[in-house]
């Protein structure tokens, strides 16, 4: 396969990520935004793992989805970078000789966005440090579900497939 070929799979495989995540999110909508909050779209998190193009389509489709969000503009861009941050870490592991890194894939999407949301969840609402710490809390937990309870098995189909693990390691 030519180098062309590749980066036009890379992509459209990318504005695919992009594609689901965004639809995944609106379609659960009341579940996808607030302080208590659980994106089942966060299960593609674990996709950077195997490849760059899945930062870039994790990237977009938070953005397409945060355009929604109550939060508004700080949503867009932080909650953008925030799940910018994390892909590109959990990218980073699936890189490294970890001796665990599977495991660790999800969590930099937990940890990140349970603060930054937290954080941008409290400057758009009334607040207090203990609300602070538990919508950071409410969103770290709605985060674990969909990054480990889906994401991680995801992951490991992905790793076992070798069809698929070869389209996502493009």
């Amino acid at each position: 396969m030519n180098n062309t070929s590749i980066k036009t799979k890379r992509i459209i495989y990318a504005g695919l990520i992009a594609a689901v995540y965004a639809a995944l999110t609106l379609f659960m909508a009341p579940l996808s935004y607030g302080p208590i909050q659980c994106r089942i779209s966060e299960a593609l998190t674990v996709l950077p793992f195997f490849s760059s193009f899945s930062v870039i389509g994790l990237t977009i489709g938070c953005f397409v989805s945060n355009i929604m969000s109550p939060i508004g503009l700080l949503d867009i861009i932080f909650g953008t970078l925030a799940t910018f941050a994390a892909a590109f870490i959990t990218y980073n592991i699936g890189r490294s000789n970890l001796k665990y890194k599977k495991l660790l894939a999800p969590l930099p999407a937990i940890i990140i966005n349970g603060i930054v949301v937290g954080i941008l969840l409290n400057i758009s609402l009334p607040s207090t440090l203990l609300t602070y710490l538990a919508t950071m809390g409410s969103v770290a937990i709605g985060e674990f579900i969909p990054c480990y309870i889906i994401g991680l098995p995801l992951l490991t189909l992905i790793e076992k497939n070798k069809k698929l693990k070869e389209l996502f390691s493009l």
